[in-house]
């Protein structure tokens, strides 16, 4: 059965010497270890996916460090980032499509960015990774960007980043154990609030009924919204003064995939919440592994229909990027 996953992550030379992430050149740090895996975008990773049964990525750039970089400065990474990405699918287009990497310190230049990565490059999409300098997405002076995506009809995946200085000090500074106080700020807990948050300041803020078109991703099983959605819909619809409930938003302008997140009951959680019709699969790649995505496709198998496993490994995908069903199978 065909397989695409949406939450694959790559780096470049480009943006490890800007953002001294993943170790940056001397590969010290957290991470560091990822880096030969992010830098690949040939036939180590497409052996990798081949031993795990997933047919094609759809990559988008690691961004860590991105953040702190000046305006001027990100955007010019960003598109150089997307040409070396472009030049990865072009040279893989049956494996790899992209997502395209913006700055969204400058809303009018990240607009102009994801307009070239997708009229010019065929990228499918953008990535955005949290707030920008301190700033939710939310506020009026990103929405230029979000009338470009709703226009070129693609898809905008929200992706958790590292949570703001404020955050991280009030929250996980004075953690007993510093290395449980930076996991809990980000995959072990913080990545998870703050997205999920984000994205219902996001619908809070009207803005899918300004732009009905509008398609956001969130990856990890939802960010942990599914279960708390009778709850939030409760104490939000009202007071948010939208056209809809804030759960019917999950109906129609927000998917979920299941990135890293490769366990039944979230995953039945999600289903029951918000549907199969909205439900991608993803690996997280390279931190989580293929092989930890494919043995979650082979438990979700025994309780999904045939038609509905379709949806979930492959159709769903080709649907929200526009990709064609004919693409072949590994």
């Amino acid at each position: 059965m065909k397989t695409i996953a949406l939450e694959e992550h790559f780096v470049t030379q480009d943006l490890v010497k800007a953002t001294g992430a993943y170790g940056g050149t001397n590969r010290q740090g957290p991470f560091s270890s990822m880096q030969p895996k992010l830098l690949d975008l040939g036939k180590g990773r497409i052996a990798d996916m081949d031993e795990a049964g997933i047919d094609y990525q759809v990559l988008s750039a690691a961004q860590n460090g991105f953040a702190a970089l000046e305006p001027a400065a990100a955007t010019a990474v960003a598109a150089s980032v997307n040409d070396e990405l472009a030049a990865a699918v072009a040279a893989y287009p049956d494996r790899f499509g992209g997502f395209a990497m913006v700055s969204m310190k400058e809303p009018e230049k990240a607009a102009a960015e994801l307009e070239r990565c997708v009229t010019k490059l065929g990228l499918l999409g953008a990535v955005l990774n949290g707030t920008s300098a301190g700033s939710f997405l939310d506020a009026p002076r990103f929405l230029p960007f979000f009338e470009a995506a709703a226009a070129l009809q693609v898809p905008v995946y929200l992706h958790p980043a590292p949570p703001p200085a404020a955050v991280k000090s009030a929250y996980y500074a004075d953690v007993q154990h510093e290395e449980v106080g930076l996991l809990l700020s980000l995959g072990g807990w913080g990545w998870h609030a703050e997205t999920g948050l984000h994205t219902l300041r996001l619908i809070c803020s009207g803005l899918f009924d300004r732009l009905p078109a509008l398609q956001l991703i969130i990856g990890h099983m939802g960010e942990g919204l599914p279960y708390a959605m009778a709850r939030l819909n409760a104490a939000l619809s009202g007071p948010a003064k939208l056209q809809h409930p804030v759960e019917s938003y999950f109906k129609t302008n927000v998917a979920l995939t299941t990135s890293a997140y490769f366990t039944l009951p979230p995953f039945k959680c999600a289903l029951d919440v918000v549907g199969i019709d909205r439900l991608m699969f993803s690996v997280d790649y390279p931190l989580s592994s293929n092989g930890n995505g494919r043995s979650f496709l082979d438990a979700a198998a025994a309780i999904l229909s045939a038609e509905d496993l379709e949806k979930l490994t492959h159709r769903n995908a080709e649907h929200f990027l526009h990709l064609k069903s004919t693409m072949p199978t590994v």
